[in-house]
C-alpha cells in the first residue's frame, strides 16, 4: 500500500486475536482476560510470527486508561472521595510502604543497590487502575462503598506515584544513577520540586473542582440540546481525552488521574449517567488494547531463565500486599468481606509499574532483569486476579468455619452497629429502613425529615455514621446483606424498605432477608439498567425506580406519599372508632 497501516495493523491484530484467545479462555472457565493477555503475547516482539506497532498500542492502550477512569469519575463524586479518606489515605500510604519494603529487601538479597531495590520495591506497590476497575465492575461493586474504598485507595496510590515519578530523577544521582542530567541534584532543587509538583497537582484539582465543575456540565447540556447523539458522544469523549492529556501537559498528573477528575466534574450534570452509557463501548473495546499492549511488553524467556525470582515477585504482589491491605482494613474495624475484597482488588501491578519501570532503566537504577521481573509478575498478577475475586466467598466460608479469629472478627460488637439505647420509640415502628446514604439516599432522607416521617440508615461508610448520630439521626453501621444489620434496624416492625445504594448484586438478598423477618414490608429499589428494573419488578415485587437525571427526586416523592398513604390507613380504624 502506498500508505503507512500500522495503526490499522495493530488495532486489527489485537481486537481480533483478543477475540479469539478471550473465547477460548471463556469457554474453558477462564477470564476473559487471560485471552487478551496471551494475545499480546502472540503478537508482541518475543515470538515469532507478526509483530504489532508496540508504541501504538501503548498509545492506544493510554486512552483505554483514560476512558476507564472517566467513566469511575462519573459515578464518584468529590463527597464519596471525601468520604473514604480516613482509611484510604493511611491504608494506601501504608500498604505501599510495606510492599516496597518487602521488593526492597529482595532485590537486596539479590545483589541489587539501594536505587534499583526501591524502585524495584516502588515498582511492586501500586495497583492497576484498569484491573481493579474491571473487576469491580464484572463484580457488580463499583458503585457500593467497599468499591469506594478500592477507588479512593488507588487515587491515593495515583497521586503517590507522581510524586515518585517527579522526584526520582533529581534523587537518582545519590541512589546509584547518574541523574536527570548525569548529576546529582541538590537540597534546595529538590524541595523546590516537590513544591511545585504539590502546587502543580493542588492548582489542577482547585481548578476542576472550582471551574471545571460548572463550565464542563453547562458544556453537556448545551450540547444535549442539539439533540444530536453523535455529537453527545464526541462530546464525552472528547472532554475524558483532551481533559485527561491538558492536565498531563499543563499541570503534571497522569493521563488516568486528570480523567478520573474530569468524570468527578462531569458527575454534576444531570446528563451524567447517560454519558456514562454512550462511553461504555469504547472504554470496553479500548481496555482490550490496554490488556493486548500488556501482554506485547512480556518476554517468556524469562519464566524459564529465573523462575524462582519470578514466584517470588508474584508472592509479594499477590500474598504480601493483600495481606497488608486486608490487616489494615480490618484494624479500621470494617467486615472481613470488606477487607477480603478490598485486598483482592489491590493484589496486581500495572501501568504505573510499567512507567517506573522504565525511568528507572532510563536513569542507571534499575538492572536489566529488573523490568522482565516486574512484567512477568504483572501478567501473572493480572491474570490471576479475577480467580482472586471468585475465591473470596469460599475463603471467608472457609476461615469461618476453622478459624476463632475469624469469627470474632465476624462478630458485631461495635457499638455503631447498634441503635443506642436512648433512641425515640417512633424510629422502632411503622419508621422507614433506608440502605444507603448517597447522593440519592441524601434526597431521600432529607424529604422523610421534611415530612416528619421516622426512617433509620444503614450504611456501610463508619465515618459517614458517627456523623449522621452526631446531627441525630438513627443510623447503623454495616452491610445491610448481613441479617444483624436489618434486625438492629428494627425491620421487623418497620413499614417500608428503601435500597438507595447503587451496589445492586445483593438487592434480591437484602429483600429476602426483610421478607422473611417482615412479611408485608413494602420495599423500593434503585436500579442502573431498564433490565434489572424490570425482573427486579417481577420477582421482587417492588417498586424500582431507573437511575436517571430525575430518579432522586422521584423516589423520594413515592416513598413519602405511599409511608403517608400508610400511615392514614393505619390510623383510620382509630379514628372510626373514638367516632362510635
Amino acid at each position: 500500500m502506498p500508505h503507512s497501516v500500522n495503526l490499522i495493523s495493530t488495532i486489527a491484530a489485537a481486537l481480533g486475536l483478543a477475540l479469539a484467545l478471550g473465547f477460548v479462555a471463556a469457554r474453558l472457565k477462564l477470564p476473559a482476560l487471560v485471552g487478551y493477555l496471551l494475545a499480546g503475547v502472540v503478537i508482541g516482539p518475543y515470538t515469532p510470527g507478526f509483530v504489532a506497532d508496540m508504541a501504538m498500542a501503548s498509545q492506544l492502550a493510554e486512552i483505554g486508561v483514560m476512558l476507564l477512569m472517566f467513566g469511575v469519575g462519573l459515578h464518584f463524586s468529590f463527597g464519596d472521595l471525601l468520604a473514604v479518606r480516613r482509611i484510604a489515605v493511611p491504608g494506601a500510604v501504608v500498604q505501599m510502604m510495606v510492599a516496597t519494603a518487602l521488593g526492597m529487601a529482595l532485590a537486596v538479597w539479590w545483589g541489587w543497590s539501594w536505587g534499583g531495590a526501591l524502585v524495584f520495591g516502588l515498582a511492586l506497590s501500586v495497583a492497576s487502575t484498569v484491573v481493579l476497575l474491571r473487576a469491580l465492575e464484572t463484580l457488580g461493586i463499583l458503585d457500593s462503598h467497599t468499591g469506594r474504598i478500592a477507588v479512593g485507595w488507588l487515587v491515593v496510590e495515583d497521586l503517590a506515584m507522581v510524586l515518585v515519578l517527579v522526584l526520582l530523577p533529581p534523587l537518582a544521582g545519590s541512589l546509584g544513577g547518574h541523574g536527570a542530567q548525569g548529576q546529582a541534584v541538590d537540597g534546595a532543587a529538590l524541595w523546590k520540586t516537590l513544591g511545585w509538583t504539590l502546587l502543580q497537582v493542588g492548582g489542577f484539582v482547585a481548578l476542576m473542582l472550582l471551574v471545571g465543575r460548572r463550565l464542563f456540565p453547562w458544556v453537556l447540556w448545551q450540547v444535549a440540546r442539539t439533540g444530536s447523539r453523535e455529537l453527545f458522544t464526541l462530546c464525552v469523549v472528547a472532554a475524558a481525552v483532551s481533559i485527561a492529556f491538558g492536565s498531563a501537559a499543563l499541570f503534571g498528573v497522569s493521563f488516568a488521574l486528570g480523567a478520573f477528575f474530569a468524570g468527578m466534574v462531569m458527575r454534576e450534570s444531570e446528563f451524567s449517567h447517560r454519558a456514562a452509557e454512550e462511553s461504555l463501548p469504547l472504554r470496553d473495546a479500548f481496555a482490550v488494547l490496554f490488556f493486548v499492549s500488556v501482554g506485547m511488553l512480556f518476554n517468556p524467556s524469562v519464566l524459564w531463565d529465573r523462575p524462582v525470582q519470578v514466584l517470588a515477585v508474584v508472592a509479594i504482589i499477590m500474598l504480601g500486599k493483600t495481606l497488608a491491605a486486608a490487616a489494615l482494613v480490618l484494624a479500621f474495624r470494617y467486615p472481613l468481606n470488606t477487607a477480603l475484597t478490598v485486598s483482592a482488588s489491590l493484589a496486581q501491578i500495572g501501568e504505573f509499574s510499567f512507567i517506573l519501570v522504565a525511568l528507572g532503566s532510563s536513569l542507571g537504577l534499575l538492572p536489566v532483569e529488573g523490568a522482565s521481573l516486574v512484567l512477568a509478575g504483572a501478567l501473572i498478577s493480572m491474570a490471576l486476579n479475577p480467580m482472586l475475586f471468585r475465591a473470596i466467598a469460599p475463603l471467608q466460608d472457609w476461615l469461618r468455619a476453622r478459624s476463632a479469629l475469624a469469627r470474632r472478627l465476624e462478630q458485631r460488637d461495635d457499638p455503631l452497629a447498634e441503635l443506642p439505647m436512648t433512641t425515640d420509640s417512633r424510629y422502632l415502628a411503622r419508621q422507614v429502613v433506608l440502605v444507603g446514604y448517597g447522593r440519592v439516599g441524601r434526597r431521600v432522607a432529607a424529604a422523610l425529615a421534611a415530612n416528619d416521617i421516622p426512617f433509620v440508615v444503614a450504611e456501610q461508610n463508619r465515618e459517614l455514621v458517627e456523623s449522621l448520630r452526631e446531627s441525630g439521626v438513627a443510623a447503623v453501621f454495616g452491610d445491610a446483606v448481613d441479617p444483624a444489620v436489618l434486625i438492629q434496624a428494627h425491620i421487623a416492625r418497620a413499614a417500608m424498605l428503601v435500597i438507595a445504594t447503587p451496589d445492586t448484586l445483593n438487592v434480591r438478598q437484602i429483600i429476602g432477608t426483610a421478607r422473611m423477618l417482615n412479611p408485608h414490608i413494602e420495599t423500593v429499589v434503585r436500579s442502573h439498567s431498564s433490565d434489572e428494573a424490570r425482573r427486579l419488578t417481577q420477582e421482587c415485587d417492588s417498586a424500582v425506580f431507573l437511575a436517571d437525571e430525575a430518579l432522586a427526586q422521584a423516589m423520594s416523592r413515592y416513598v413519602v406519599e405511599r409511608t403517608e398513604t400508610r400511615r392514614a390507613r393505619a390510623t383510620a380504624p382509630a379514628a372510626l372508632h373514638s367516632r362510635i
